[in-house]
């Protein structure tokens, strides 16, 4: 296997093993990864626009994210409301049970990042970063994730 390849597969095994133990975590909480991404954001950055809102998701790179809205809506973690200055444009704003379930999914994401921070150590994590950064440039995930961080991924 060329070392190519064999990165991509382990970026691909270390993504999926990370959301697989995010979304163990997550399962006593009634959520997905990608719906604890969009509660996280919009604790830390409402009221949100769906474009708004979609444009900082890494989970859907981008996409309309109507349909992962509708479920939280619907479990009473999400409110819908008109803008303030443009009825057409819809404001997101967690409910008081969305903020809860926010800081429960805060809490679990800090556990999974203790683990990954545990796992970096001795390791040029600096380097990784600008690797992967520089990977993702130019795509949707990337620039989702440029736009969070207020960093380029370009290092």
């Amino acid at each position: 296997m060329e070392p190519a390849e064999e990165l991509r597969f382990l970026v691909l095994a270390a993504q999926r093993e990370g959301n697989r133990q995010l979304a163990h975590g997550l399962r006593p909480l009634g959520v997905t990864p990608a719906q604890a991404e969009v509660l996280r954001l919009l604790a830390e950055r409402q009221p949100l626009s769906l474009s708004g809102l979609g444009a900082l998701l890494v989970c859907e790179s981008g996409s309309n994210p109507s349909r992962l809205l509708d479920r939280l809506v619907t479990a009473g973690l999400v409110r819908r409301e008109e803008g303030s200055s443009d009825r057409r444009q819809v404001q997101l704003t967690l409910t008081p049970a969305g903020h809860e379930t926010a800081r429960a999914v805060a809490s679990v994401e800090s556990d999974l990042h203790a683990r990954i921070a545990a796992a970096a150590e001795g390791h040029d994590v600096d380097a990784v970063l600008g690797f992967l950064r520089a990977l993702v440039a130019g795509q949707k995930s990337g620039d989702a994730v440029a736009r969070r961080t207020g960093r380029p991924v370009v290092a």
